[in-house]
């Protein structure tokens, strides 16, 4: 495989595993389960109970927001590694569905970050701080 085709296959796993790695492995954990690890999560920030009832309906709705887009781009992945192993490589193919993948992990890098910005207008300076030290710590968006 040429260098390009490496950059290609590089671009696309990165820009895949921001979006899945932010959101969908958190719409995966979060739909249908236990909600303990966002039980946590408020434990740690010391959420009210006013608070809780505003932000998880933004949860809810991001996840809801976050499927699809994951399950687009594992379709995308899916894709992109026929065509890297096809008898002939087509380039061109190839960037087209790197092009979608860019697209659809910028699509859910920016709903995440609005979650972020509609959790923090929820929260006190204070617990905004403790959530960034939680995020921080390893344990980024586990929960969210």
């Amino acid at each position: 495989m040429s260098i390009f085709n490496r950059q290609t296959v590089a671009a696309f796993v990165l820009g895949s595993a921001l979006a899945v790695g932010v959101g969908a492995y958190a719409v995966e954990r979060h739909e249908g389960g236990p909600h303990a690890h966002i039980g946590r999560l408020y434990a740690e920030v010391q959420a009210t109970d006013a608070q809780k009832a505003k932000i998880d309906p933004l949860l809810k709705a991001a996840m809801a927001d976050l499927k699809p887009l994951h399950e687009q781009l594992r379709d995308l992945h899916k894709k992109l590694l026929e065509q890297a192993s096809a008898p002939t490589i087509d380039r061109a193919a190839m960037e087209a569905t790197r092009q979608q993948g860019l697209a659809l992990a910028d699509k859910a890098s920016s709903r995440v970050l609005q979650l972020v910005a509609d959790v923090g207008d929820n929260l006190t300076p204070e617990q905004r701080k403790k959530l960034a030290e939680h995020l921080s710590h390893g344990r980024r968006f586990r929960g969210m």
